[in-house]
């Protein structure tokens, strides 16, 4: 039962993490906010972490376990439905945004005036300057790292206390099943957030208004604050269960009797938990050769593999042109399905073959090496089209069709050429006129820059259609989708056995600190600087910025090809390493012991006379 509720508490937190990774990208629409600063947001809840992890795993973990987490799950999680208010009401401050209102049938209807100034700019004839004015924006980025910072209060000790809760009260042998169990109910969450990510994003981010443009265009934004309102309603009922569970179960209560009987006869004094202990421990774990390099390949790991974690759904969106809600779909529901049958099956094979700790690192390092082996194949699955609407940079930059408008600070308005090729708005296309067409459609005409150097001089072919031109990228996203599901599959077999490893190359009494340790120094060295780098890579290869009078704001287009390359060849580089740590770890692990031996009935009733002269001793 213990199993099941912790399990599903924690699949409510990985909702919440999951639903604003599944609206990075169009926070960062909205908002004008570069990757790097989206990596740095996102990693909020990792430095509340690692401030808290070690320390509090240390001085709670000889004491009332679930008590604590009761105490820290209804902190954490009410942590995090403040986390998920103060983020929604991030639109209900600042609205939809003019540019998503421009983009709205009612908009012309009820401002004739502000449609014709947009309609000026995006010819934008007219004198230089005029640059976007965008007040306060650097708010909506502090709301956000805030409501990160505080979410991950409750999870440091969340996540390191129960683990170790699970283990004291359930015997060694039980031990891979309880957490397979555990860690797929927790695995539910992500694709149920991304699944509530994928619904909300397919509506406009003001439902009453009706949009003129699809879901594919680059442009369209989403309601994001939908699903938050949703996640704070449904957070607010997750800790109460984990008040009930007995500061230790009958089993453990038994096994601690004897332990204390033994400790007795010998006189051993029970430690006190002092910082000088504390250091002691820490020094003690420094020269666990196994503890180290397995820590060490888990940091590598994440470091490579975190950029998939966050930008994933923006990946899919740049290279293979889908919506925001088909990446987020695709990135939850069906790639963590995966995952957590990848949990199960590992799970599984563990209970029931008990396989050596220098089998289980040997497989780890086989993950590593096969997930090397598919980021390599992610740089080979590219889109032509995608790649080739770059060149539209150098079609639109000092050209002298359009060298007379002042067009820095113009609004990303794509327009689509009869020649099939997307220009970055109608003043870079060197048009001058705007109409519409008999079915509705924007056209502009009289576009100097049309054809090869902009040389044809036929009218009739001088004209363009608002709307970035059509890519089929369906194919190429498929096989990026077939070989992801692969890796989740291959990723998640790990988890068990590199936290087995990790349980057991340390004694008992130093278990809670080693977890949360290693916590404190994956978020250090991985977790947080991990999205903030990828983040910044991801910035390096941006063509076309919404710039703004006081910062460039957010990308709107990348040098696809070269980003696929550096992206994933140096995401794999990072894991590639942890994979020879690996190695190391299995070296090393040739006298680590996973499972109990099996007790035998004669031991058992040895026990029981142990138990019954302890209680009678006590009254």
């Amino acid at each position: 039962m213990y199993v099941i509720l912790y399990g599903l508490a924690g699949c409510v937190m990985a909702m919440t993490f999951a639903y604003f990774n599944a609206t990075i990208t169009t926070l960062e629409k909205r908002y004008k906010i570069p990757t790097k600063t989206s990596g740095i947001i996102s990693v909020g809840n990792d430095i509340s972490t690692m401030l808290t992890a070690a320390l509090l795993g240390y001085y709670a973990g000889n004491g009332h376990r679930p008590r604590w987490m009761g105490i820290v799950s209804h902190l954490g999680l009410l942590t995090i439905v403040a986390f998920c208010l103060l983020t929604s009401s991030l639109h209900f401050l600042y609205g939809a945004g003019e540019d998503a209102l421009k983009l709205t049938r009612e908009f012309g209807q009820v401002n004739e005036t502000l449609a014709r100034q947009e309609k000026d700019q995006k010819l934008c004839q007219s004198s230089p300057g005029g640059c976007v004015q965008e007040v306060g924006q650097w708010v909506p980025q502090v709301f956000l790292f805030v409501a990160q910072l505080i979410s991950g209060v409750g999870q440091a000790l969340f996540y390191t206390l129960g683990i170790a809760y699970m283990d004291d009260n359930g015997t060694k042998s039980k031990t891979p099943a309880m957490l397979s169990l555990s860690t797929f109910l927790r695995m539910l969450g992500p694709a149920i957030g991304y699944s509530l990510g994928a619904l909300c994003l397919r509506l406009y981010i003001e439902p009453t208004l009706k949009p003129l443009i699809g879901r594919e265009d680059p442009r369209w934004l989403g309601a994001w604050w939908l699903g938050w309102l949703v996640l704070a309603a449904i957070t607010l009922i997750a800790a109460i269960c984990l008040f009930m569970f007995p500061k230790e179960l009958p089993s453990s209560r038994r096994r601690r009797l004897q332990v204390r009987h033994m400790e007795r006869k010998m006189s051993l004094p029970l430690k006190e938990r002092t910082f000088g202990d504390m250091m002691r421990t820490v020094r003690r774990l420094a020269r666990n050769r196994v503890y180290v390099y397995n820590t060490a390949a888990s940091i590598l790991y994440f470091f490579g593999y975190m950029a998939y974690w966050i930008f994933t759904p923006k990946y899919i969106e740049t290279q293979y042109r889908q919506s925001a809600a088909t990446a987020t779909m695709a990135t939850g529901t069906v790639a963590l399905g995966f995952s957590a049958a990848g949990v199960l099956i590992s799970g599984y094979v563990i209970s029931k073959y008990k396989p050596s700790a220098r089998s289980m690192a040997c497989w780890n390092a086989i993950v590593d090496f096969v997930t090397v082996a598919g980021i390599l194949c992610y740089v080979a699955i590219g889109c032509e089209g995608s790649d080739r609407l770059n060149s539209l940079t150098t079609l639109s930059a000092g050209n002298s069709c359009s060298a007379d408008c002042h067009c820095d600070y113009v609004h990303y308005a794509p327009v689509c050429s009869p020649e099939n090729i997307t220009f970055i708005s109608a003043c870079h296309a060197g048009c001058s006129e705007r109409t519409k067409d008999a079915l509705g459609r924007t056209i502009y005409t009289g576009c100097q820059c049309m054809g090869s150097s902009g040389l044809i001089s036929d009218p009739e072919t001088q004209f363009a259609v608002d709307g970035t031109c059509p890519v089929d990228c369906f194919n190429e996203f498929l096989a990026f989708l077939g070989v992801m599901c692969f890796l989740k599959l291959m990723g998640a077999s790990s988890k068990s056995t590199n936290l087995l490893i990790a349980l057991r190359c340390i004694p008992p009494e130093d278990k809670t600190f080693a977890l949360g340790l290693g916590s404190m120094v994956a978020s250090l060295l991985g977790f947080i600087p991990s999205p903030i780098f990828f983040g910044w890579l991801i910035d390096n290869y941006c063509l076309v910025w919404g710039k703004t009078c006081s910062s460039k704001g957010n990308c709107w287009l990348y040098d696809t090809a070269s980003l696929r390359y550096a992206l994933n060849l140096t995401a794999a580089s990072f894991i590639f390493l942890g994979g020879f740590l690996n190695i190391s770890v299995w070296y090393y692990a040739k006298n680590l012991k996973i499972f109990d031996e099996e007790e035998s009935p004669k031991d058992s009733s040895k026990n029981k006379e142990v138990e019954m002269e302890t209680l009678d001793c006590k009254s």
